[in-house]
């Protein structure tokens, strides 16, 4: 018999909330094969089963959060019984209890069962949870009148204007709802400690983009010939700033114990928006990969974290954000530190102005960049430096491409 627990995804992750499980209870699982979904406070994620039989219990329901390492679920053998179903049960009620959900659930209630709650799939659950159904008027067709998942579609059917008015919202699909409102929580749990904790200051510039257009333009379409992808606005940035912190390490430093730390990778996350929230995979030595290298791996990254598909180790160990919002209109905008990073660097959209060039006046693109950094770990000029390298390279061009 097995114990799943809930696992340490990441290095600063102390809790986790159950999303959806894979499995029903009496289901056969196998070893490595995908039992739950969890959210941390980086993304969602796949777990595995770390063993191969029977999903006999489950502890955590769906929409429950659990400290890590806490028993979640119980993998066996049909008929085996053991003391430790017990314990685990125990742990969870005594002290180690999860958290409610913020969003809405209906909690068994019914006397259809001898201990006067209701028989119902954790699947079942979630969906009547997100589509607005009360178990208590269904009766199960499950094993021992057990509510699952067919239920709560039949019921659905059975009164399709409540069921299409419940799924007008943004998320109808199982378990998104719940993932929306819990990354929300996440996420403003997380911007307000980034703002109470750090000494944050922005600086701003702008750089004429016309030189880094053309590249993009024409080595782009090469580019893409080779390796299928053609570099964005947001891939010239991140190595330009990969560059620039290369060159100015003060940058890729963080506050730590009372003392400034240097790191000694180079780890760039890039924004990316989803329906539910904001989540920042990483690009991992960005200073040793070239701008090809770069494109294929935030387009990777980004269409995998809209899927909900990356690995926790690919949401972990950022140095430096970059975050871009040009794309929705956007000229300039002052973001807020990611942490423990020491700082983040917000890109505008290209737009076309006036620019001074030599003695005569042009109409060029620019493109804004807005500098938020941790005053602790680092003074306004050499962070200014940083930004001046920042748009040099952008400006030279001819300097992404360079090792």
């Amino acid at each position: 018999m097995t114990e799943v627990v809930l696992p340490k995804l990441g290095l600063t992750q102390e809790e986790g909330t159950i999303v959806r499980w894979i499995k029903a209870e009496g289901s056969r699982v196998a070893k490595g094969e995908v039992l739950f979904e969890v959210l941390t406070d980086k993304a969602t994620i796949e777990v595995e089963a770390p063993a191969s039989g029977v999903l006999l219990r489950i502890l955590v329901p769906e929409g429950a959060t659990a400290p890590v390492a806490t028993p979640i679920a119980v993998i066996g053998e049909p008929g085996e019984r053991s003391e430790r179903i017990a314990r685990a049960s125990a742990g969870v009620q005594a002290g180690r209890a999860p958290a409610a959900a913020p969003w809405p659930r209906i909690d068994p209630v019914s006397t259809a069962s001898g201990d006067g709650r209701i028989r119902v799939s954790p699947r079942a659950k979630a969906l009547a949870a997100a589509r607005g159904v009360d178990l208590r008027r269904l009766r199960g067709s499950g094993p021992d009148g057990r509510i699952i998942e067919r239920d709560v579609q039949r019921a659905l059917e059975a009164a399709p204007a409540a069921s299409a008015a419940s799924s007008a919202g943004p998320a109808s699909e199982t378990g998104r709802p719940a993932v929306a409102l819990q990354l929300r929580a996440i996420i403003a749990r997380r911007m307000t400690e980034s703002l109470q904790t750090t000494a944050q200051l922005t600086l701003t510039s702008e750089a004429d983009m016309a030189d880094a257009a053309r590249l993009r333009d024409e080595a782009g379409a090469e580019l893409e010939r080779r390796g299928g992808v053609r570099p964005t606005y947001t891939d010239l940035v991140v190595r330009a700033a990969a560059i620039a912190l290369r060159d100015h390490p003060r940058l890729n430093a963080r506050w730590t114990d009372g003392r400034v730390r240097l790191l000694p990778d180079i780890h760039i996350g890039v924004a990316v928006s989803l329906e539910e929230g904001l989540v920042v995979p990483v690009v991992r030595h960005a200073d040793r990969a070239t701008l090809a290298e770069i494109s294929a791996q935030v387009r990777d990254l980004s269409e995998r974290a809209r899927g909900f598909r990356l690995r926790p180790e690919e949401l972990d160990g950022g140095t430096f954000t970059v975050t871009n919002l040009g794309m929705f209109g956007v000229d300039a905008f002052t973001p807020i530190l990611n942490p423990p990073e020491a700082a983040i660097l917000g890109v505008g959209r290209v737009r076309a102005r006036p620019v001074a060039v030599g003695d005569r006046v042009e109409v060029r693109p620019v493109m804004a960049l807005s500098l938020t950094f941790d005053h602790r770990v680092v003074d306004g000029a050499p962070a200014a430096q940083f930004l001046q390298r920042v748009t040099h390279v952008l400006e030279h061009p001819y300097l992404l491409l360079l090792p």
